[in-house]
């Protein structure tokens, strides 16, 4: 570790720190008491991207937000490589291990859940309950299913080069199945604006983490037998038939859990950070 930074609020203390891993610092952010849940976020979503999420649950937990190597704060000894879904669970194992001695609960939103899955895999005994929300994981599903979707991968990766993010985020959002239309969501919102930062991170995420993604090593087989209790989630406006949702479904089946519905859709967490907070509640009881 390499430094730490407190700052209270009325609302809780965050501790900001940063830690050296092989290739990369990362920026992480720690607020509230209890058990420690670490929440791998979606996308392009950075430490700060789940925080109205977070002040609903720091009074019962002690919740750890990081930045991905390649994103915000988390610098890269070489920024023009990306990482392997590996090395980003490897991130995690040396993130938790940093900063609590027993095992901890994890949320995973999107990549975030795949990053979990490996980390479940990888590191036995360091996650005792992971909440996978709508994994983006072509390796869940049948292999023709699966070739697809990486094709699919493949060609917004090509678009997003040629013609930019403007052209790129929405056949990104059909992806996933989410509507830029639908305006339902909580009131309140901490505002999310495309600033600098977030095109840079979507910059990283559609070039680097794409190609982690198609070029995943996941077995899936090793799941159910990985020790961590894992729980499939998906959003309770996800169309069925879209990529998120199927990978989802597979995963209940591979690990023999029944699928939970959360609140929202692929992006509950930031969209129905209430109800979305009080689901997780139940989910994670289960594990105390």
């Amino acid at each position: 570790m390499t430094g730490t930074t407190t700052m209270t609020t009325a609302a809780a203390t965050t501790t900001e720190g940063t830690l050296d891993v092989p290739g990369a610092v990362l920026h992480y952010q720690v607020r509230g008491t209890g058990p420690t849940l670490l929440i791998s976020q979606s996308g392009e979503g950075d430490a700060d991207r789940s925080t109205d999420l977070v002040r609903r649950l720091a009074d019962s937990y002690r919740v750890i937000t990081y930045d991905r190597r390649g994103l915000s704060r988390s610098r890269l000894d070489a920024p023009e490589r990306g990482a392997t879904l590996v090395e980003h669970a490897d991130d995690v194992h040396r993130l938790l291990t940093a900063l609590t001695d027993t095992p901890a609960l994890m949320l995973g939103c999107s990549l975030g859940a795949v990053i979990g899955l490996h980390t479940a895999v990888r590191h036995p005994g360091l996650i005792r309950m992971l909440v996978a929300h709508e994994p983006v994981a072509p390796r869940l599903l049948p292999a023709r299913e699966r070739a697809h979707h990486e094709r699919e991968l493949t060609a917004l990766q090509e678009l997003y080069r040629r013609d930019g993010l403007s052209a790129a985020l929405p056949e990104i959002a059909r992806t996933l199945g989410i509507d830029p239309a639908r305006t339902d969501a909580e009131p309140g919102l901490t505002p999310q604006p495309m600033n600098a930062r977030r095109i840079a991170n979507f910059d990283h995420f559609i070039r680097h983490d794409f190609t982690a993604i198609v070029h995943d090593t996941l077995d899936p087989t090793a799941l159910a037998h990985s020790g961590t209790r894992i729980v499939p989630a998906a959003g309770r406006t996800t169309p069925r038939t879209v990529f998120d949702h199927l990978c989802a479904t597979s995963l209940a089946e591979l690990v023999g859990e029944e699928l939970v519905e959360f609140p929202g859709g692929h992006n509950g967490n930031t969209s129905h950070p209430e109800a979305y907070a009080a689901r997780l509640r139940q989910v994670l009881a289960e594990a105390s």
